[in-house]
């Protein structure tokens, strides 16, 4: 399988360059493609070469997602059969200034991946978000069939964006996925180890729950989404024999995150804890003591069964993940 990564600089997408390197050494791998509007950065470069071998593929090929004649080509010169869409604008409080660019981003552009890939009759892989819930108070896990209830203008682009591929009729697994972290990039869990290792005293909300997400237990996940479509694929009749509705049948919207709850606040006191940085005092507030444009969801729990079943996912607990992540880092 030719596989198309874009976004390939963000956390999710240097994991699949992880998982890239694994396939690498299997004569029957898969080939992968990566993409983004910028380049890998040294630091960057050194992780991948630390963690994934000096064999890991650090190149990066431009493609901008919001044109669709660029996704086309690069599908065409390359023969993609999978794009794995790991590019977004996930700056939730700035999106709410910025809605166009993050229209364009989370709502276009996968519109756009949606339309070329069933030119080419391939598979999209898109990652989405948490975030397409948060309007009511939720206090069970959500379901894929519950509806989504945006309060800002990332989730709604988010949303927006799940709807314009479920529209094109292509070949699609959705994941929702929430809390994302790793070695990579900015997050919450390397922003901690931050603050906890130079401040004294930091404060944490206790009053949002949900449940954190290692990128390399995503992209492992999704490595089991192309092997499923993979055998698919060498079964399927062709494009000129297939009735309209004899379509991939593992097409929907998925959740994944790590398994088990916390808060944001129990999440901080699990790195602190682990990663031996007890100097400082970690206490719990609430939200209302962040102001923000934008009301984050106070339960955004994903359930996972459905992912598990279709695709046989195993889900580790977050905190055994956590503890994988940070040895890493």
């Amino acid at each position: 399988m030719n596989i198309l990564v874009t976004g390939a600089n963000g956390q999710l997408g240097n994991e699949m360059r992880i998982i890239a390197a694994a396939e690498a050494a299997r004569p029957d791998g898969n080939r992968y493609f990566f993409t983004d509007v910028t380049q890998a950065g040294e630091e960057q470069i050194q992780t991948l070469r630390r963690l994934a071998g000096e064999g890991v593929d650090v190149t990066t090929e431009t493609l901008d997602i919001t044109d669709l004649s660029a996704i086309r080509k690069a599908v065409k010169d390359n023969d993609i059969n999978v794009i794995v869409n790991c590019a977004a604008y996930t700056n939730v409080d700035a999106a709410e200034t910025n809605g166009e660019l993050a229209e364009k981003l989370n709502a276009t552009a996968p519109g756009n991946l949606a339309r070329a890939i069933d030119e080419a009759d391939g598979l999209l892989v898109q990652i989405s978000t948490d975030y397409v819930f948060g309007k009511e108070e939720y206090n069970t896990p959500c379901t894929e069939d519950r509806t989504g209830t945006p309060t800002g203008v990332y989730g709604k682009t988010k949303l927006q964006g799940e709807q314009k591929i479920l529209k094109t009729g292509c070949d699609h697994v959705i994941i929702r996925t929430a809390w994302l972290y790793s070695e990579f990039g900015k997050n919450f869990c390397k922003s901690i180890l931050a603050a906890t290792s130079r401040k004294s005293q930091i404060t944490v909300v206790f009053d949002q729950a949900g449940t954190p997400t290692y990128a390399l237990d995503l992209a492992n996940a999704i490595r089991m989404v192309i092997a499923d479509y993979a055998r698919y694929s060498q079964c399927r009749l062709p494009a000129d024999l297939r009735s309209y509705d004899d379509k991939y049948p593992n097409n929907g919207i998925y959740n994944f995150s790590n398994e088990g709850v916390c808060s944001w606040f129990d999440f901080a006191k699990m790195i602190q804890e682990y990663s031996g940085q007890t100097y400082c005092s970690v206490r719990p507030c609430h939200s209302s003591e962040y102001p923000s444009s934008v009301k984050r969801p106070s339960y955004s729990v994903l359930d996972k069964t459905k992912i598990k079943k279709y695709f046989g996912v195993e889900v580790p607990y977050w905190t055994d993940s956590l503890k994988k992540c940070l040895k890493r880092i």
